[in-house]
């Protein structure tokens, strides 16, 4: 074959393999993973996040580590200056001052039961939840929550000891205070949803005070849209730690799903898209929209390798819940004695916390709070209908509930991909077809009210 002949032919396989790819992958509209312009970004919130002071962040975690213990098994008087009874005192103390400062706007309550003995356990002992709610300012849609949350407890090596230090700086004074600077910014701002903002006891002996927590929540009914755990987001001071990112752990298979809903995931190739990896992904999209100074590093795992924390509690439930950590763990600060070994300073101390750190991922919570609380209610019944079979993707869904929902996106992202990638507005619809086929790609939709703030996606299940 002569050089021309062959370019010729090369030229022709060329463009019909042009052609053939752009006929199977639609010419891309608005990319939702990479387009601040997507996610309504709001004044208001903005000069709230600057607000975070990591100088308070500061002052708070050595208020808690003051306190010498707060393992739960300790001292639960509230007046004694030590002990786990001292550390809620104080911490109800500082949710009732940022009450006062909005007038009032907080509720501040507790939750306690008695823990019976169990494996950590030792003896009967008091659990208390402390937490404030930021009552929703519409009707309608107050009836909706997003929930912030930290464990205030801490333990040294032995977790039955009682007396000695466990300063509990980055495990998980970190996470308390993240759920106490969120609540005194956004406390001052209006919001038509709840939001709650809470710290939990039990969690070094298993859980316990968020498992009381999330199972009032299901039993009472709330509709719990979202929970964001933090735990040790302390930004430990070693060498190899990355101050730019902050990991956000979510579960794939729904801990609760039923056999039904396991084999449904599995023929549809959902294991990727359960409503706690939705609420991940729209933590990352808030991440690209405001300036927070930290990164959401997606880890698509319920936890850490074999480990566990109180976000594991909602799940249970069924409520969706994600981990932030920070991206590596230094364990000889972690669950350790204070004491100096082989030129080695062990224990959870204030000096090993990244207060700017602290700061940047209570921003990334506070800021997607006030993304959710501010936006509308998902809309209701997604379904991918099935009747025909054919290659567009027709889907139908119910209007949003609470009246915020001005019109509808849908997303979609090769089945492959972590983050959604494409983004069309719809309309003020509750059914759109689209020339995409539904074997190719992970569908989702979502409301979005007259800003532009957007609703937590919702994947459609098939209907036929």
């Amino acid at each position: 074959m002569s050089g021309k002949k062959s370019w010729a032919v090369w030229a022709c396989v060329l463009a019909l393999t042009t052609a053939a790819m752009a006929a199977s992958h639609p010419p891309q509209t608005k990319n939702a993973a990479s387009s601040a312009s997507q996610m309504f970004t709001d004044p208001k919130v903005a000069a709230a996040l600057k607000q975070i002071s990591p100088k308070r962040i500061q002052a708070d975690i050595d208020k808690l580590v003051s306190f010498g213990t707060r393992s739960t098994l300790s001292s639960q008087d509230t007046s004694s200056g030590r002990g786990i009874g001292a550390a809620r005192g104080w911490i109800k103390s500082q949710l009732e001052s940022y009450s006062k400062d909005c007038g009032g706007c907080l509720e501040v309550k507790t939750d306690s039961y008695t823990q019976q003995p169990a494996e950590r356990v030792a003896s009967p002992t008091e659990i208390t939840n402390i937490y404030a709610v930021l009552k929703g300012s519409d009707p309608e849609d107050a009836k909706r929550i997003v929930l912030v949350t930290g464990h205030y407890d801490s333990r040294d090596s032995d977790n039955f000891d009682v007396t000695g230090d466990a300063p509990g700086a980055n495990d998980d004074g970190s996470g308390t205070v993240v759920s106490l600077e969120c609540a005194r910014v956004l406390s001052k701002l209006k919001f038509p949803a709840t939001i709650i903002f809470l710290t939990v006891a039990g969690e070094e002996q298993g859980l316990y005070g968020s498992h009381h927590f999330a199972t009032m929540a299901k039993d009472q009914g709330w509709n719990l849209e979202g929970v964001l755990n933090d735990d040790i987001v302390g930004g430990d001071r070693s060498p190899e730690q990355d101050h730019s990112v902050v990991r956000v752990f979510s579960e794939g298979l729904p801990v609760n799903a039923s056999e039904q809903d396991i084999r449904r995931i599995r023929a549809l190739g959902g294991e990727n898209d359960s409503a706690s990896r939705e609420l991940a992904r729209y933590i990352f999209e808030v991440g690209q929209t405001y300036d927070t100074g930290v990164k959401p590093m997606l880890v698509f795992r319920l936890d850490r390798y074999l480990r566990g924390g109180d976000h594991y509690s909602f799940n249970q439930q069924g409520f969706a819940a994600v981990r932030m950590t920070e991206f590596r763990e230094d364990f000889h600060h972690q669950h350790q004695n204070v004491r100096m070994e082989n030129g080695i300073q062990y224990g959870d101390l204030p000096k090993f916390v990244d207060f700017n750190y602290v700061a940047n991922v209570a921003r990334l919570n506070a800021a997607t709070l006030a993304a959710l609380a501010s936006a509308p209610a998902p809309p209701a019944n997604v379904h991918v209908l099935l009747k025909n079979l054919e290659n567009d993707t027709t889907l139908a869904w119910e209007p949003a509930p609470g009246g915020l929902a001005k019109s509808y996106e849908v997303l979609w992202r090769a089945t492959t991909a972590p983050e959604w990638e494409h983004v069309q507005d719809v309309g003020n619809v509750n059914q759109t077809t689209l020339k995409i086929s539904k074997d190719n790609v992970i569908f989702a939709v979502r409301s979005v009210d007259a800003q532009g703030r957007v609703s937590l996606p919702v994947v459609p299940t098939p209907q036929r």
